[in-house]
C-alpha cells in the first residue's frame, strides 16, 4: 500500500510516501516569501503547492499513479472529534473558505483530494486528526464572555502520536494513561490528555497560551483593545503582532530558535531573558494541565521542533518535575507517519473511517 502525505506549513510544504508504515521518500520544500505573497487567500496557493509536490516527486521520480492514498494534514474546518476522515465535498467546501480562520493546514485535505483524483491508482484521500479537534469538556469552553467560548485549535495530530508512542513503550493504552504533552513549534500547544481525549488544551492558533518563535500567545488584553483602537495599527498589522510577529520575534527579530542561541552564546542578556520567558510559561501552562487533571499525571511528554534543544527541555522540566519524575522528550514531529499510519490502519478496519 502507498501512502501520499502532505502537510502544508506556513512558509513550507511537507511530503513524504510511505510503503505500508515504511517511508520511501520525504521532502520538505521551503517557499520563498514573495511566491506566497501573490495569494490573497490561503486557498488561492492550492494549484502553485500541487505543482510544487508534483515536481519534487518527479525529481525522486515516484509516479502518482503509484499512489493508493493521498492524505492531508487536516485544516480549520468544523471542530471535529479525532480520528481518520475521509475527504468529501462539505469537508473540501470549509477548508476553501477558512471555516475557523486562514491557515496553510486548509490546504492538506484539498491537495490530497486534487492529486487522488489525477492519479490512476489512488482510491480515496483522507485527513486524520485535524488542528481542530475537540475533546474538551464543557467546564474547559466557558471563557468569561457568554458570546465567546475557549477556541479549539491546536497540534493533535503530533500530540497523539507521541501519546501512543509513549503509552507503547510502557506497554499501555494511551487510553487508559494522563499525560500532559506541550508540542513546542513555531506555535506552542500544551494538551491534558485524559484516558485518551485532549480535555483541555491551549489554543495555539487562536492568541492562547505561551509565546512562540513567532506568536504572541496569550497577552494582556487591556493594552491590546487599547491599540487595536489606537488608529495606529490596521487590522492586518494586528493581527501579524499576533500571529506571524510575536514572540521571539517580537522581542529578538528572529524566529530561529538556533539564532537566538546563537545571540544568547556571545552575552545578549536580552535574549537569555526572552528564552527563558518562553520556557516559563510553557512550564506555567504544563502546571495548569496538572489542575485540569486533577493532579493525576503519568508522564509529560516535551516534543516538536524546538525540544531538539536540551537546555529549553531542562528550563521546563526544572519547572514541573514537581507534578511528575516522568519526563519523556520525543524531537521533532510524527505528523507524516501519524498520517500514513492513520490511514493504513483505517483502510485495514483497525481504525473506524469518519464522516465528515
Amino acid at each position: 500500500m502507498r501512502i501520499l502525505a502532505i502537510n502544508p506549513g506556513s512558509t513550507s510544504t511537507k511530503i513524504a510516501v510511505f510503503e505500508d508504515k515504511k517511508e520511501i521518500f520525504a521532502k520538505t520544500v521551503n517557499h520563498k516569501a514573495e511566491d506566497l505573497m501573490n495569494f490573497k487567500q490561503i486557498a488561492d496557493q492550492k494549484d502553485y503547492r500541487k505543482e510544487v509536490i508534483m515536481e519534487a516527486m518527479r525529481d525522486a521520480g515516484v509516479e502518482l499513479d503509484e499512489i493508493d492514498y493521498c492524505v492531508g494534514r487536516g485544516g480549520l474546518v468544523r471542530s471535529l472529534q479525532s480520528g481518520v476522515y475521509r475527504i468529501n465535498d462539505q469537508y473540501l467546501q470549509d477548508a476553501s473558505i477558512g471555516l475557523q480562520g486562514q491557515h496553510a493546514s486548509n490546504l492538506g485535505g484539498i491537495l490530497a483530494h486534487e492529486l487522488a483524483k489525477e492519479s490512476k491508482n489512488a482510491k480515496d484521500a483522507f485527513t486524520v486528526d485535524p488542528v481542530v479537534v475537540d475533546e474538551y469538556e464543557d467546564i474547559a469552553r466557558l471563557s468569561g464572555i457568554s458570546e465567546i467560548s475557549r477556541v479549539i485549535s491546536f497540534h493533535p495530530l503530533n500530540q497523539k502520536a507521541v501519546s501512543r508512542r509513549y503509552a507503547k513503550s510502557i506497554g499501555k493504552k494511551y487510553e487508559d494513561l494522563n499525560l500532559i504533552v506541550a508540542h513546542l513549534g513555531g506555535g506552542i500547544s500544551v494538551g491534558a490528555h485524559k484516558n485518551g481525549r485532549v480535555i483541555d488544551v491551549n489554543a495555539a492558533l487562536g492568541g492562547d497560551g505561551p509565546f512562540s518563535p513567532e506568536r504572541a500567545g496569550g497577552v494582556p488584553p487591556l493594552p491590546l483593545i487599547q491599540m487595536c483602537f489606537s488608529g495606529k495599527y490596521t487590522y492586518e498589522e494586528v493581527y501579524s503582532k499576533l500571529f506571524s510577529c510575536g514572540g521571539l520575534y517580537s522581542y529578538l527579530g528572529v524566529k530561529d530558535l538556533r539564532e537566538v542561541l546563537q545571540m544568547i552564546e556571545k552575552g545578549n542578556s536580552k535574549a537569555e531573558l526572552v528564552f527563558k520567558a518562553m520556557a516559563y510559561q510553557v512550564a506555567k501552562e504544563i502546571g495548569a494541565c496538572a489542575v485540569a487533571l486533577s493532579g493525576h499525571v503519568d508522564a509529560i511528554i516535551l516534543t516538536g521542533g524546538m525540544s531538539h534543544n536540551p537546555t529549553l527541555c531542562e528550563l521546563i522540566s526544572e519547572r514541573v518535575g514537581f507534578i511528575t519524575s516522568e519526563i519523556v522528550v520525543y524531537p521533532g514531529e510524527d505528523e507524516m507517519k501519524a498520517l500514513a499510519e492513520g490511514v493504513y490502519e483505517a483502510v485495514l478496519n483497525k481504525r473506524e473511517i469518519l464522516t465528515y
